[in-house]
């Protein structure tokens, strides 16, 4: 029997950042196709706010009516293999690795091989940890979704976000022409990571733009749908990451009537493109952006910080 505790952070209740609390809970077993590793960073992502606001409500029919069926959370994470099971031949203890693992806000997860991937020594946990679901939701919405073939011209609404700052490196990777559009305060830094262009909405509405995109990644939301497909090329896309779940519903229920020129998504965590991330990350041709970081034990700051909609690029939490 496992006697051995761990912190970890959980709710028991829908509300505010105040429902977490930080608890001992038994540490994973390791079993013959497991790795056990010691979490050295975790990030947050906006799925965490909905978990525990339990908004919007419709989203309680999966997650428990009146209290979450589910009390951990966290997905992404970075850190260091413990132990492994005897059926494990990809990592060794020691291993410095991120990926991501569900209840990643905790001291110590227990994941599979093709959950993480060894961490580049240039790239640190906090940076690692960064990386899953925003970089893979970037990833895929450009090149899958989005068919982004270099050469196209591409525009990230809300490039300055955990999803945005990795489309835009990403963006420019596969080839493309990158305009952002981001706050007075934030185009400096989204200049900085390698948009071409960069679009400050407080003076300038794109969709009035008489300029045209092969691509629109979008990850905020605010402007209608017709207005984002007025400034497409002939077969362009509006792919649509973020923003109110209400404009991503609308994305994914108007399919059949668009020619698939919108589309609304959520990303797959795969190992693949774990991998691809892995080779953007050690070349530099992605650097991960960071904003805040605050200790696990601090997870209601840190989630009421990223839910006012102000991060510049990721927030962090480390042990």
């Amino acid at each position: 029997m496992n006697t051995a505790k761990m912190n970890a952070i959980l709710y028991r209740r829908y509300g505010s950042a105040d429902v977490l609390n930080l608890e001992q809970v038994e540490k994973p077993e390791v079993e013959e196709d497991d790795i056990l590793v010691l979490i050295l960073a975790t990030s947050v992502n906006p799925a965490d706010w909905h978990y525990i606001t339990g908004k919007p409500y419709f989203m309680r029919l999966l997650t428990g009516l009146r209290k979450p069926k589910k009390i951990t959370l966290g997905v992404d994470m970075a850190g260091r293999v413990e132990a492994v099971g005897k059926n494990v031949t990809k990592f060794r203890v020691g291993d410095e690795v991120f990926g991501w693992s569900a209840a990643s806000f905790a001291e110590y997860v227990k994941v599979t091989e093709k959950a993480i991937v060894s961490k580049p020594s240039n790239v640190d946990f906090e940076q690692g940890a960064a990386v899953a679901i925003a970089a893979l939701t970037a990833l895929q919405g450009l090149r899958d979704k989005g068919n982004l073939q270099d050469g196209h011209k591409v525009l990230i609404n809300g490039a300055a976000g955990g999803v945005g700052t990795f489309a835009v490196q990403i963006a420019k990777a596969l080839g493309a022409q990158v305009t952002g559009v981001c706050s007075t305060r934030n185009v400096e830094m989204v200049r900085s990571i390698g948009a071409d262009h960069v679009i400050d909405y407080t003076k300038e509405n794109f969709t009035k733009n008489p300029k045209r995109y092969d691509v629109i990644l979008d990850t905020i939301g605010n402007h209608s749908l017709a207005a984002s497909k007025r400034v497409l090329n002939r077969g362009g896309k509006l792919v649509i990451v973020g923003g109110p779940v209400r404009h991503m519903v609308a994305a994914m229920l108007r399919l059949p009537f668009t020619t698939k020129r919108t589309v609304g998504f959520i990303a797959k965590l795969t190992n693949p493109d774990l991998l691809i991330m892995r080779e953007l990350l050690e070349s530099g041709k992605v650097v991960p952006v960071i904003d805040r970081t605050y200790p696990l034990s601090d997870s209601s700051h840190a989630l009421t910080y990223l839910s006012q909609g102000h991060a510049q690029g990721k927030v962090v939490l480390r042990p």
